[in-house]
């Protein structure tokens, strides 16, 4: 699993990233809010834990922006700070949960553990972009006319739609759609992107998948590129 750490202090920063890493975490580190946001904007993650006291662009305004750019992933925020005003306010801005410093290193981790296990709760049902919406209890895409989805095929629908505009490589998609199955061929990757290519033609979405085999890909709207 793939989690974006903004702490500006960086002795601190290590610390963690060492801490997340040996848990088996894949860890990107930024040290201020506004370089947050644009990490955000251009990965995937699991989970973002976020700083409140940070230079150039504070916690809660970073996780503002997130919020309105569509990015529902979970969000643990770290603050100095313990009067609960802050935490309504970090709370209101969209953040999932809140651990005040000093913390123990076994506490950060449960609460890790428990917003990663529980992802899935984060994330609506029905997805919208462009012309198209995606129902994912009905496993059914919807633009011009509507189109049933297999299981995987939707998983890897809502993972493009929830990370729309970012570069997404085979591994990655391999592992949110494939998560609970023995790692195998990554072809089939390509294989069901070229699946969900075919649907998306067929109820006429104005939404396209760029992107080759065993590449990464993109989820774009067609007229941006014309």
């Amino acid at each position: 699993m793939k989690i974006l750490l903004a702490e500006d202090e960086k002795d601190l920063s290590r610390v963690l990233t060492a801490a997340l890493t040996h848990q088996g975490f894949s860890v990107d580190s930024v040290y201020n809010g506004r370089d947050a946001v644009e990490k955000a904007s251009q990965e995937a993650y699991d989970l973002m834990i976020l700083d409140i006291m940070m230079p150039e662009m504070n916690g809660i305004e970073a996780l503002s922006q997130i919020r309105k750019s569509g990015d529902v992933t979970p969000v643990l925020m770290l603050t100095a700070k313990a009067e609960v005003e802050d935490r309504i306010i970090g709370l209101d801005a969209g953040a999932d949960d809140y651990l005040t410093k000093p913390f123990s290193m076994g506490e950060l981790m449960a609460r890790v553990r428990a917003l990663t296990r529980r992802s899935g709760s984060f994330t609506p049902t029905t997805l919208s972009m462009g012309n198209m919406t995606l129902n994912t209890e009905e496993q059914e895409l919807t633009a011009c006319n509507s189109i049933r989805l297999s299981g995987k095929e939707t998983r890897l629908m809502e993972f493009f739609m929830l990370n729309a505009g970012k570069v997404l490589s085979t591994e990655e998609l391999y592992k949110h759609a494939w998560k609970d199955e023995p790692m195998e061929d990554m072809e089939i990757v390509y294989v069901y992107i070229s699946y969900l290519r075919q649907k998306l033609l067929s109820i006429d979405s104005n939404l396209i998948i760029f992107g080759e085999k065993d590449g990464s890909y993109i989820l774009m709207e067609r007229n941006r590129f014309k």
